[in-house]
């Protein structure tokens, strides 16, 4: 017996019958030899943690456009606490931590530069819309490894997919992934709209503090318990009615005070220029597109393809590349 036979063995024996067990996985795409060592979920987290598109989510935007402080979260932050938080809901339900771990490690992989402002310009600027979710399942199916993709498991494809709206994903690790990014991002960006000054720790509804707690781990704390309470036994993932309305009038002043903030926001209107111009830029002139997207302008378009390219930047990258692209260059006498 391998060590994965032995892993899978153990989860047959440890898990919840409402798990979705590794060795139950519907499969990939491209049927694979399985490894002798990883469960398939475990080797879709390694294939994830190990991209290209991973790793520039460093530098890509949460909350705040480019801050002045190493301590506030970018989007590969905000994946890693999602990822945590998950695991612990996993676990505390004895459900499978690999595929929730993996589903959340790569639920913003397709995210775009400067966060949801570059999102909503490419849902404009491209023909059908954009949506942040598609295009992660879109990276990992396609984009990665210079086209063949990462062919994960059809159970965090469909995590993936399934993290923010729309149907629930098939798997209940899956649904723990939803929540477990509405619990981060609403609670760390509380933290980092504090440390930025946009609002004090008072400026929180007393209401909803009685209900969640006063500090930042008291409600992470507070929720985390309340899904794996409200969802012991259950054929789907809650959370009981209470902590639920005070998770969602949390969510409420936190568009009205920090992600509505034109002192939080005020940049927002430039970096949407800049992905504007950029986007328009290749569109006319297609073969300035690196090798990598030629095939796909050939195949689904032209904008497909800049859409891709331009979603896949940090904000650093498009940065210089709307500077490289519309600045004139310093003239120097050699």
């Amino acid at each position: 017996m391998t060590l994965r036979e032995r892993t899978e063995e153990r989860e047959k024996k440890n898990l919840s019958p409402r798990a979705c067990l590794s060795s139950d996985s519907k499969g990939r795409l491209c049927p694979e030899e399985e490894c002798p060592v990883r469960t398939s979920f475990q080797r879709d987290t390694d294939r994830i943690v190990h991209s290209k598109s991973f790793r520039r989510l460093m530098h890509k935007t949460q909350v705040f456009l480019q801050p002045e402080g190493d301590h506030y979260r970018t989007r590969m932050t905000h994946t890693l606490e999602v990822a945590r938080i998950a695991r612990t809901m996993a676990r505390g339900l004895a459900l499978n931590e690999d595929l929730a771990e993996a589903a959340a490690l790569g639920h913003d992989l397709g995210h775009t530069p400067f966060g949801h402002a570059g999102e909503r310009v490419l849902n404009q600027l491209l023909p059908g819309g954009f949506r942040h979710f598609e295009q992660s399942l879109r990276v990992v199916d396609k984009l990665e490894k210079n086209g063949d993709g990462l062919n994960l498991t059809h159970e965090v494809r469909d995590g993936i997919l399934c993290h923010t709206s729309g149907r629930l994903a098939s798997t209940l690790e899956g649904q723990l992934v939803r929540l477990a990014d509405k619990i981060a991002y609403i609670n760390h960006d509380i933290d980092d709209a504090i440390r930025g000054g946009i609002i004090y720790p008072m400026d929180i509804p007393v209401e909803i503090s009685n209900v969640l707690g006063f500090t930042h781990s008291e409600r992470i704390n507070t929720l985390v318990v309340d899904v794996i309470e409200a969802s012991e036994g259950g054929e789907v993932i809650a959370q009981t009615p209470e902590k639920k309305e005070a998770m969602a009038a949390l969510r409420a002043f936190m568009f009205e005070y920090v992600y509505h903030n034109p002192v939080a926001k005020g940049e927002e209107g430039k970096a949407q220029d800049m992905i504007k111009a950029i986007f328009e830029h290749y569109v006319t002139h297609p073969d300035e597109l690196p090798a990598d997207f030629q095939t796909i302008r050939v195949e689904e378009g032209v904008e497909r393809a800049v859409c891709d390219y331009v979603s896949g930047m940090t904000d650093n990258f498009a940065a210089e590349t709307y500077v490289r692209l519309f600045l004139p260059k310093a003239w120097t006498v050699k």
